[in-house]
């Protein structure tokens, strides 16, 4: 069976960004797309990664993302924003997203901003510790059409709308919490579609809501938690769409046809409870408490909250980026259609 290919990181994100160049993204668009998709592959996310680059280049072509979108604020007001996102590449308009929150919590100690009409973001817990690195605490939220079963259903109701919360430390890493309302995201579905291997039960169900085990058989998702997943996705598109005006699910249901995306970018300032240091100490204090716990049986140690993907991070910048065989025959496919070169794979 054909292996992985490894290919260094910096390499990657020169193809990716090449790529969406060539369909018509600006050059700074362009670097942050990339930027994010390979930030997903160096922690381990690869269902968020290159993988996707195929088909966001089919939603190119086709007017599903808009290679040059106007962005704009339409609504400003205390600690709210509302962005126009005009179709945009998810990357960009999340990226816009937070920067409009954190500039409302500079100013009024919390920042909310609603993007109206994004595209697929990502991983984005991504854009949740652009507000940790500005030392506030980062939230990230998005909502698209039916993706999972709402518990109990067949078919697919709402979706994998995904969380982020990211919490800044004084000598830790950042807190980092990065999760669908799905018991996986689907780019795990695709994952296992390109390389050849079976999906653990409880990840999705065939057309008939019966549970399946092979990926190419899976229908709909499956929400984590039974109720508990499918009731966080509705919330989360009642806080994302219903408050942009820009209902997703309902109309779905109702027949409407294509993609329709939003997002909500939260930034909020803890100068504004008191003394910053001792939230950030307090921060570091409460990872050293957990990690300090007696485990269970078969686990080595408590994991906190992005310490697998940070870790998986150190690996992979040493010793490059696998990509299975489906991921690089998708790639391939892209390069040689747009006269681009593939990266190199390592030795």
């Amino acid at each position: 069976m054909p292996k992985s290919r490894r290919v260094n990181h910096v390499d990657l994100t020169h193809f990716a960004r090449a790529v969406f160049e060539s369909a018509g993204v600006a050059p700074d668009n362009a670097e942050i797309w990339a930027e994010t998709l390979i930030w997903a592959n160096l922690r381990g996310v690869d269902s968020h990664g290159v993988l996707r680059i195929p088909r966001y280049v089919e939603l190119l072509g086709s007017g599903d993302i808009n290679p040059t979108p106007d962005l704009r604020i339409l609504r400003s007001a205390g600690a709210i924003a509302l962005l126009d996102a005009d179709r945009a590449p998810g990357p960009v308009a999340m990226r816009r997203a937070m920067d409009e929150a954190i500039a409302h919590a500079r100013d009024v100690h919390v920042g909310w901003c609603v993007a109206r009409g994004i595209t697929h973001a990502g991983a984005v817990g991504h854009f949740a510790l652009r507000a940790a690195a500005s030392g506030m605490i980062g939230v990230v939220m998005t909502a698209s059409v039916p993706l999972m079963a709402y518990h109990g259903s067949r078919g697919s109701v709402v979706s994998t709308n995904p969380i982020a919360i990211a919490v800044p430390a004084e000598r830790r890493p950042p807190l980092l919490l990065d999760m669908a309302t799905a018991t996986v995201a689907l780019g795990k579905i695709t994952q296992a579609r390109n390389s050849g291997s079976a999906i653990p039960p409880g990840w999705g169900v065939d057309r008939d809501g019966i549970a399946t085990t092979d990926p190419h058989q899976v229908a709909t998702l499956l929400p984590m938690a039974g109720m508990k997943g499918s009731g966080l996705s509705l919330m989360i598109e009642c806080i994302a769409s219903l408050t942009a005006a820009n209902p997703v699910i309902a109309p779905a249901l109702a027949g409407r046809t294509g993609t329709n995306m939003n997002g909500v970018a939260i930034a909020l300032d803890v100068s504004a409870f008191g003394d910053r240091s001792t939230f950030l100490n307090d921060v570091d204090a409460l990872g050293d408490a957990v990690a300090r716990q007696p485990t269970a049986p078969g686990h080595q140690r408590l994991l906190l909250p992005a310490e697998r993907g940070n870790a998986v991070r150190m690996e992979r910048e040493q010793t490059g980026i696998p990509l299975p065989p489906g991921t690089w025959s998708g790639l391939a496919a892209v390069a040689a259609a747009r006269g681009i070169a593939m990266p190199t794979p390592r030795s």
